[in-house]
């Protein structure tokens, strides 16, 4: 890879003027920043042509910042599917507020955009030290959650008659693009309202993200399934044990939990395609050999395989068929045509990940993402969210986040890793 124009920089709302009355050991300059690339090539790329490589505004406390804490008011709101950690950063961004800033008013806005809209009644809760205590124990989020757009209009006006500074959007990427849309709404009107994003995807797959919460969890909570469904194929001649796992349009939990499963034969993923046909050879050749399989597949993979359309849900998405189901169904007719008698267990933990509390690792991350993203919005910075890259902390432009979608590289160095590990044939 070579030059690329890629604009990194973060909108304001204006001057920061006003003295943090946070005391840090070191404040972030905003001149600070956090290089896109890694490899020495691409960036030799930019030099050649006089261009400074792209770079990322670090996050972090700043000694001067854009809002008066005594009169500012703030809103959270949570959207899309559960993903461990929730509650974790709804917790950092409220204790970062009150503690670090004094910022005593911080309304959560229930069931997701929903709570926007005046039309649906929701009265917000208000968020306090207290309230907030404990619930980085549970999974889930105690502001409950929606999918699918509201009307821009009313969502602002609700924003703009609670007289709110800061709005922080918790979600992945249809919940983005909606902050997006706020925020341009906003800067329509002449307002002086932040927008800050927290990239919550279960998937891992925003774009210009190392890395988002609750994707460590998921993958340690595959641990699991993924053990009983190699018990279950190792307890049956010919046993197959078949996990489907999170993932509509990548498969990094699928590759990861392979990865941290050695026991897995197969993983299937919807950034590499394959045939029904070449699959199931290739499976009764596993089992001719080693008398079990192990399958594990992201939601998405296989879909062009069914053939049918389900329309889209709330939110714009395309409903997928269950190609867990699909494909247990094929195999068991695959084998009882050629006469053959296999034992095919079934397991789809998704529900079960998408509510469990945050990590360890996972809550560490989330109370970092939630102090960082309370930084980012008393500095005056908007229609951004707060990501994390070359193992710091960033700044994101919203715009650039939604316009394409991390995937696995069927030729990277993860795709090969899962190949080496399961011993499944490159095509299929």
């Amino acid at each position: 890879m070579g030059y690329m124009d890629i604009d990194l920089t973060i909108s304001r709302l204006g001057d920061c003027r006003i003295s943090s009355p946070m005391p840090a050991e070191r404040y972030i300059k905003d001149h600070e920043h956090v290089i896109y690339h890694s490899n020495l090539r691409e960036i030799k790329a930019y030099l050649k042509q006089d261009k400074e490589p792209p770079t990322f505004e670090t996050a972090g406390p700043r000694e001067k910042i854009y809002f008066d804490p005594s009169k500012l008011k703030c809103g959270i709101v949570t959207c899309g599917g559960l993903c461990p950690g929730l509650n974790d950063v709804i917790r950092a961004i409220v204790m970062g507020l009150h503690y670090h800033y004094g910022v005593q008013t911080v309304y959560g806005f229930r069931f997701g955009y929903e709570g926007l809209s005046a039309r649906y009644g929701h009265t917000p809760l208000d968020l306090t030290p207290e309230l907030v205590e404990d619930i980085h124990q549970k999974g889930g989020t105690i502001l409950a959650s929606s999918r699918g757009p509201q009307a821009v209009s009313e969502m602002v006006d609700t924003l703009e008659r609670m007289n709110l500074g800061i709005l922080f959007a918790i979600g992945g990427d249809g919940t983005l693009r909606g902050a997006q849309a706020i925020a341009e709404e906003i800067g329509k009107r002449k307002l002086k309202i932040a927008i800050i994003g927290i990239p919550k995807t279960i998937d891992n797959d925003i774009a210009f993200v190392q890395q988002s919460f609750g994707f460590v969890t998921a993958v340690t909570e595959t641990r699991t399934s993924i053990y009983s469904a190699h018990m279950e194929a190792r307890g049956a001649r010919n046993g197959i044990g078949l996990v489907k796992l999170m993932g509509r349009h990548l498969g990094f939990i699928a590759a990861n939990a392979t990865l941290a499963n050695a026991d897995v034969n197969f993983c299937l993923v919807p950034e590499v395609p394959f045939s029904l046909n070449g699959f199931l050879e290739a499976l009764n050749n596993q089992l001719q050999k080693r008398g079990h399989a192990v399958i594990v597949v992201g939601e998405g993979a296989g879909q062009e395989l069914m053939g049918e359309s389900l329309g889209k849900d709330a939110s714009g998405n395309i409903r997928f068929g269950n190609i867990g189901i699909f494909l247990g169904d094929k195999i068991k007719e695959h084998f009882k045509k050629a006469g053959e008698e296999v034992t095919l267990k079934y397991i789809d933990p998704s529900y079960t990940i998408r509510s469990m509390p945050a990590s360890a690792f996972d809550s560490a991350f989330c109370l970092a993402l939630g102090h960082n993203a309370v930084h980012a919005g008393m500095a005056g910075r908007t229609n951004m969210l707060v990501g994390y890259w070359m193992n710091n902390f960033t700044h994101v432009p919203i715009p650039l986040a939604v316009s394409e979608r991390k995937q696995i590289a069927p030729d990277g160095n993860l795709w090969r890793e899962v190949l080496a590990c399961t011993g499944q044939p490159k095509s299929m």
